[in-house]
């Protein structure tokens, strides 16, 4: 009998060790499939995460936001509401401490990284902020992102972003049109 309370323990534990990640999974998913896609211009460099790999760190020109209260903290949580600017670029619509039921744009729950009192500027930091690449390619996709940033187009560089009830999945890196896994790969090929 008791080794009968065991085994059903156990079929429970591993059925949630199953059901989380599957979880996970599929909500991303969902918002990659069903969320709203927006395209943020990017500033990257080229770190190492030793537990994670390699990636882009990505910087985003849509960071900060004009306004006179001045009583934020640092990484506070808040909600930064988006909307598209004439480029089609996202751009941030409004800053709020809490989710605003009745507004009907997409928003991303995101960090306070600093209030500048001097520019009334809220400067935010996006839960999207790393792009992972395969080992052998990062350093020559960071590299071809530097190139085309100093490109005098300034809406060359990229990356795509889906965005549903303040979920993001950063989908790609888009550099000239292109995927940064295939602009790599076709560099890496003419070389």
């Amino acid at each position: 009998m008791k080794s009968l309370y065991i085994f059903i323990i156990f079929l429970i534990v591993a059925a949630a060790q199953l059901f989380v990640p599957a979880q996970m999974i599929l909500n991303r998913e969902d918002v990659l499939k069903t969320g709203m896609v927006f395209k943020f211009k990017t500033r990257p460099i080229d770190p190492e995460d030793p537990f994670r790999g390699k990636y882009i760190s990505l910087g985003f020109e849509a960071t900060s936001y004009n306004t006179m209260d001045s009583i934020w903290e640092r990484n506070q949580k808040v909600y930064a509401y988006l909307d598209i600017d004439s480029l089609g670029f996202a751009k941030i619509d409004k800053v709020s401490r809490e989710l605003l039921i009745d507004d009907d744009k997409d928003f991303l729950e995101v960090k306070v990284d600093r209030y500048d009192n001097y520019s009334n500027k809220l400067n935010i930091e996006y839960p999207f902020n790393r792009y992972y690449m395969e080992e052998t390619k990062a350093y020559d996709a960071e590299v071809a992102v530097r190139e085309n940033l100093r490109d005098s187009v300034l809406t060359n560089v990229y990356a795509l972003v889906h965005i549903k009830n303040g979920v993001s999945v950063l989908k790609d890196v888009i550099i000239n049109d292109m995927s940064i896994k295939d602009y790599v790969k076709r560099e890496l090929e003419s070389n």
